[in-house]
């Protein structure tokens, strides 16, 4: 008999990914039910995971695509797979206003704002440290502690799990110190305002981090130390690692030379730190362009950077190896865009209304043709295709198949794309087609 809160699960996470693709975004969970063409690094990194998780290794990985390869579904793809494994995650932007690379105090804060886990969306932190306050309390009573001295048996136990993090970043175990304090206290609002800090957060009141025993802001010389705090806190918690992504490093390339120059080594420093082993239970990736890693603005700019970061692409992708610090994304062709299609639009008819209608009047011929329209759309730049063309498969064609009994795609949809539904790389290549392109089925 069939468990009913399975189908009600998957039926959930059908909708997620549905409704994201209805967006044109990249959904945030389900992204297995439409992984395609991912299966050849798959053993290698889930070894890679499972071996973080079950030691104190940490991991460094760079992920190279061009614009619309899927760099954004590899990473939270992945991601779902370190969820499943007990990691917390962690998704990072980096822009040159709101999180440039080279003030890492900023990369830290929006790691503890984008912090998820299986349990809690993003920002999961104080979850996680009340989680972590809970787990030293058992430890204390296990070893015999009783209700009288519990609070001395926990600050012991603080003390030495934090030992190692204190010698680089003593705040950050002060900080938790007066976290707890306000929480014993009853004082929610000073509670909260130390956590902020704790989490990176600057123009923290004065008074709430006087109460707590700490000073000024945090910066780019504490982030490490703070994330090697968070760390232990994560494991200690329950959480057997920390997945990080930072993505659209390539924007690197836009900002000022001496910035860029700053957020390179800030790159190499932090890939060096990982490699010491400084931050046992961290899985790190990063995204970028093959221009960002083989062109002369990002990558090869640093010279020490490129030599971490080289990897053999010059032989046949098929051979590349998902062991290497690089990863490529080959691109979206017509036929891998295809197959997606059929994908989506079987996911999407198993909890259609109509189902049979779905797949007759949107079968395998019309996704051929529709992803041939929207590939022609953006001037035959099938590479940049995907979010559009799902955009268009599932908005305009199957919603409108699924609810209206006399629709017939062929016959009652014409593809219009205009500029104001693309985004700014989209509109850079469909820049010399036309800005209506019939569908001629």
């Amino acid at each position: 008999m069939t468990d009913p809160r399975a189908s009600s699960v998957s039926a959930v996470r059908r909708r997620t990914v549905i409704d994201a693709l209805r967006r044109g975004a990249v959904p945030d969970s389900g992204l297995d039910l439409l992984a395609t063409g991912l299966d050849r690094f798959e053993d290698a990194l889930d070894a890679e995971l499972t071996a973080v998780a079950s030691s104190e290794a940490s991991v460094f990985k760079a992920v190279r695509g061009e614009y619309g390869s899927g760099k954004t579904f590899f990473t939270r793809w992945l991601g779902e797979r370190a969820k499943r494994l007990g990691y917390a995650v962690s998704e990072i932007q980096i822009s040159e206003t709101e999180t440039p690379l080279h003030r890492l105090e900023t990369v830290y804060r929006r790691l503890t704002e984008r912090l998820a886990t299986s349990s809690f969306p993003p920002s999961a932190l104080r979850p996680v440290v009340d989680a972590w306050f809970y787990a030293l309390e058992e430890d204390a009573l296990a070893d015999g502690a009783d209700e009288e001295d519990l609070p001395e048996q926990v600050e012991k136990l603080l003390t030495a799990r934090l030992s190692e993090v204190s010698r680089h970043a003593p705040s950050f175990a002060t900080a938790l110190r007066g976290y707890r304090t306000a929480l014993v206290q009853g004082d929610e609002a000073t509670a909260a305002a130390v956590l902020a800090w704790l989490g990176g957060q600057p123009h923290v009141a004065a008074a709430a981090r006087r109460s707590a025993g700490v000073r000024g802001d945090l910066d780019h010389f504490g982030a490490f130390g703070f994330l090697q705090g968070l760390l232990t806190v994560l494991r200690d918690s329950g959480h057997r690692g920390l997945f990080v992504v930072l993505d659209e490093v390539e924007t690197l390339q836009r900002v000022r030379s001496d910035a860029r120059d700053k957020a390179l080594n800030a790159l190499r420093q932090l890939i060096d730190e990982v490699h010491s082993g400084r931050f046992p239970g961290l899985y790190l990736v990063i995204t970028g362009t093959p221009a960002f890693y083989d062109g002369p603005q990002g990558v090869q700019r640093l010279a020490p950077l490129a030599q971490r970061l080289a990897t053999d692409f010059t032989t046949d992708p098929r051979f590349d190896n998902p062991r290497a610090v690089q990863l490529r994304l080959p691109g979206f062709t017509q036929e891998s865009l295809v197959t997606l299609g059929t994908t989506i639009r079987d996911l999407y008819a198993d909890g259609a209304s109509a189902p049979e209608r779905i797949g007759r009047l949107a079968d395998d011929a019309y996704i051929a043709d529709l992803a041939a329209a929207v590939g022609g759309a953006l001037g035959g730049k099938v590479g940049v295709a995907p979010r559009l063309f799902l955009k268009k498969l599932v908005g305009d064609v199957l919603d409108r198949i699924d609810q209206f009994a006399d629709f017939d795609p062929r016959q009652h949809y014409r593809l219009t794309v205009s500029a104001s539904e693309l985004t700014e790389v989209e509109r850079n290549v469909a820049a010399a087609a036309a800005d209506d392109v019939e569908l001629n089925v």
